[in-house]
């Protein structure tokens, strides 16, 4: 029998030649992975801004509007009815120009369009067309900014109690498939097939409109309190319902896909031998179940995160809840293209920006994923 051996200085080469190709390996999937995200991203900023302006549609709409004001204002005016009508109809178009031109509504749609997507794209927002800041300010940002901590404030207290209960509750279930509350869960789950904005109308009928006991909609009371303590408590009160809304609209289907995946997991064949070696229960669910489901909770948890950015649209409006989804939902109504377009391209960088950090988190996570491997 031939021994092969190996000398150090071939250890060595070998070892050199491993670490290049790993990392021409890693260096390519990142080049073909951010440049098919981007990809992706031109196109759905692109077709948002087709969809937000209905093909050329929104233009003919704000065109109309424009006429029906400027004549409306010009035939109210008692000085501008004394001209002759032929330097009123001058007048009129004149001022009708002016205001397109100020609206950009004098450039061809074609080229408005790859405007809005270049300005997107380098995060360069712009001015609202309608709508204004607290603040009077048309800037996009500054009404995106002041928008933002509100949605925080309530997405992120319903969906993180909402990720970490369900998480909790679902694996306690699967310890005792089967049982009352098991059953209890499995039963409700169709109740989250009702929007969070149904939910919503029904608790303020029953605790606002019955009861008396929380507030309509708001964020605070008008006049809001004077000192800390009290207009934070009062914020809190504000905060109940469209919290609460957005919690039961999800809570039980959560629950319920996470106990099933769980429970998929437990029922493998390296479960089954962990527990007849004699290992205690915890750790089988430790290193046996959770660590092989640790990929799919990371990537929800990942998602939900970047969804705090969007806000409740529907939900925010019934409960004038001042965010970024009741903004979306009056800036759609407006037809006002800057704020949707504004709005879009941040959750488009945000997703994009996870879907390729969660590539990496994987592999740290999973041994048997290897970046930019088969």
């Amino acid at each position: 029998m031939a021994v092969v051996t190996r000398t150090p200085s071939e250890g060595v080469v070998l070892k050199k030649s491993t670490s290049s190709s790993t990392f021409t390996r890693v260096s390519r999937y990142v080049v073909v992975r951010l440049l098919t995200l981007f990809a992706t991203v031109v196109i759905g900023v692109y077709l948002t801004i087709m969809i937000a302006n209905m093909g050329g549609y929104v233009d003919q709409i704000m065109r109309n509007e424009v006429a029906d004001r400027i004549t409306q204002s010009i035939a109210a005016n008692p000085a501008m009815q004394q001209l002759d009508p032929n330097a009123r109809k001058k007048l009129i178009q004149d001022r009708i120009a002016a205001e397109e031109q100020r609206l950009g509504l004098d450039v061809p749609i074609a080229i408005r369009n790859f405007r809005y997507l270049s300005n997107a794209l380098t995060l360069r927002l712009g001015r609202a067309i309608n709508m204004t800041s607290d603040s009077g300010s048309k800037q996009v940002r500054l009404i995106i900014l002041e928008r933002l901590p509100a949605t925080l404030l309530l997405m992120g207290i319903s969906q993180l109690f909402l990720f970490f209960s369900s998480v909790f509750l679902a694996l306690n279930l699967s310890r005792r498939y089967g049982n009352f509350w098991d059953k209890l869960v499995v039963a409700l789950s169709p109740t989250s097939a009702v929007p969070a904005w149904f939910y919503g109308i029904f608790l303020i009928l029953i605790f606002a409109a019955v009861l008396k006991v929380l507030p309509f909609g708001g964020m605070v009371d008008s006049p809001p309190p004077s000192n800390s303590f009290d207009y934070a408590l009062n914020l809190l009160k504000h905060l109940t319902l469209p919290a609460l809304s957005l919690v039961l609209s999800s809570f039980f289907l959560s629950i319920y896909n996470y106990r099933t995946f769980f429970l998929i997991y437990s029922s493998e064949d390296y479960v089954e031998m962990a527990k007849a070696k004699g290992l205690a229960s915890r750790d089988v669910e430790r290193r046996y179940i959770l660590r092989p489901t640790l990929p799919n909770i990371i990537t929800n948890f990942a998602f939900l995160i970047i969804t705090l950015w969007t806000g409740a649209t529907i939900t925010e409006t019934v409960f004038l809840w001042p965010g970024l989804g009741r903004t979306l939902y009056h800036a759609i109504g407006l037809y006002d293209i800057p704020i949707i377009v504004g709005s879009t391209i941040i959750y488009a960088y945000l997703l994009a920006i996870t879907v390729f950090m969660l590539d990496f988190v994987y592999a740290l996570v999973d041994p048997r994923v290897k970046v930019g491997g088969r």
